[in-house]
């Protein structure tokens, strides 16, 4: 535990508390407040940017948010959710670290006042004439990365399983071929269940990459340890990673998908998969550098493997609010491409910041109210995408809500320390990262000066 870094998340809270409830100036407010807001004209246009990907008859949200007569019902819960910034699932902090993302999905301060005032002021349908054209839309388990990148250029499925009504908690992994006959470079990856009904049992999931590569390992790992390289994680509401400028993982033929797949009963015998999309780079395009899936620990003792005699250690007493942090050490330069929280039901918040080697302390992404319910992936834009020099320190600190004010607490009472069933807890934040020489470190640090003096200059 660190009660230093228990302190520094507090006051980042407070931050971006007093940054939520910011409110426009008196006459601002009352300009706003003389124009009519309407479902038709000004609440359907965001929905449809925003909301009805998830939100259409027949995809994974609860309820369809497309028409007037199905979204009014729901009027006071979705302005209580887009305040607290839950829905969209985007629950970084917009105050803290990196801002600008490739994925982005959140509402803009302007589109969340549009939704507050329109229910505030009676929920009003407004002029038919007024809506925006209806949007056609796919089945609700279309790939989330096929929008940018078009289809996939492979996929691979695990071997299904069937799981019980009513049993424990239990991990299936199976090995799947990657039928490929020459090498190729990835460019992104994707993974899901194969069906929606598949998503109620399974946890995560997690594939490993199996080929004759030492180089598939990131830099610093031991092969002695029998370690595998990671290929690519889903939880629940995670989306795509997609890899760096220039940057990928090498497929070779006759390579392996491990899976490590965790399951949990629901109620309802259910049958299903997972399954993983490849994008490849073109033939003939090699990215000049790999990139590494990295799960940074927040929990002390934890070893890159278990079989070193390394162990992770979270404790966290009945009632109570408890946090864990870790430092991790690049083992060379780096770019960090992205960043996801992992964690399970009594997550309340993951901060990651980086120490650099003159002690300067640089925050790099800050999730206040995490969801284990939305394990969202935060993918830095190219041009926000942080570089850190050989021994830079990445520290993540943890904190876990154990109390009854926790709505996704299934026990207060209880003590909670590490494991992977979903009653356990966990800390890590996956980050892909694309390690750099030296040479092109100086070379990128030398460019950063320079577009800084010329801003400070302008």
């Amino acid at each position: 535990m660190s009660n230093v870094s228990s302190t520094r998340v507090a006051a980042i809270a407070v931050w971006a508390l007093f940054a939520m409830f910011t409110f426009p100036g008196p006459a601002v407010a009352q300009d706003l407040a003389d124009k009519p807001v309407t479902f038709s004209k000004d609440v359907a246009p965001i929905f449809q940017e925003r909301c009805q990907e998830c939100h259409h008859k027949g995809s994974i949200a609860p309820m369809s948010l497309v028409t007037y007569e199905e979204t009014r019902p729901w009027a006071k819960s979705i302005r209580q959710r887009v305040i607290e910034r839950q829905m969209p699932p985007w629950h970084i902090d917009k105050t803290v670290g990196i801002q600008k993302f490739k994925n982005d999905i959140s509402l803009s301060d302007e589109q969340i006042s549009t939704i507050v005032r329109w229910v505030d002021s009676g929920a009003l349908a407004g002029n038919l004439k007024d809506m925006p054209a209806a949007k056609q839309w796919s089945d609700g388990n279309e790939w989330k990365g096929q929008k940018e990148l078009g289809p996939p250029d492979l996929i691979v499925k695990s071997e299904p399983y069937t799981m019980p009504a009513k049993r424990q908690d239990l991990w299936w992994r199976p090995i799947s071929n990657i039928p490929i006959t020459e090498p190729r470079w990835l460019r992104a990856v994707e993974m899901r269940p194969g069906t929606l009904p598949g998503r109620k049992i399974t946890h995560h999931a997690v594939t490993y990459l199996v080929q004759d590569d030492p180089d598939s390992l990131a830099p610093g790992t031991d092969p002695a340890l029998n370690a595998r390289a990671y290929l690519m994680e889903w939880a629940v509401g995670k989306g795509y990673d997609l890899h760096g400028p220039d940057a990928g993982k090498l497929l070779l033929p006759g390579s392996q998908i491990s899976w490590d797949i965790h399951l949990h009963a629901v109620g309802e015998e259910i049958r299903d998969n997972v399954e993983i999309a490849l994008w490849f780079y073109p033939k003939g395009q090699e990215p000049k550098h790999r990139t590494y899936l990295t799960g940074f620990q927040a929990l002390r003792g934890f070893q890159t493997s278990k079989a070193a005699g390394g162990s992770r250690n979270v404790d966290i007493p009945p009632n109570s609010i408890a946090s864990s942090d870790n430092y991790t050490v690049l083992q060379k330069a780096a770019r960090l491409e992205n960043f996801q929280p992992h964690m399970h039901l009594r997550g309340k918040a993951m901060t990651v910041e980086a120490i650099l080697p003159d002690g300067i302390v640089q925050p790099i992404s800050y999730v206040g109210r995490f969801n284990f319910n939305w394990m969202t992936n935060y993918i830095f834009d190219d041009n926000a995408a942080p570089v850190f020099p050989k021994g830079t320190v990445i520290h993540v600190t943890a904190v876990y809500d154990n109390t009854i004010a926790n709505p996704n607490n299934p026990d207060p009472e209880q003590w909670v320390g590490f494991g992977d069933r979903t009653v356990d807890e966990m800390g890590h934040a996956w980050m892909n990262v694309t390690y750099l020489s030296d040479e092109e470190y100086n070379a990128w640090a030398a460019n950063r000066k320079t577009q800084q003096t010329a801003a400070e200059r302008r």
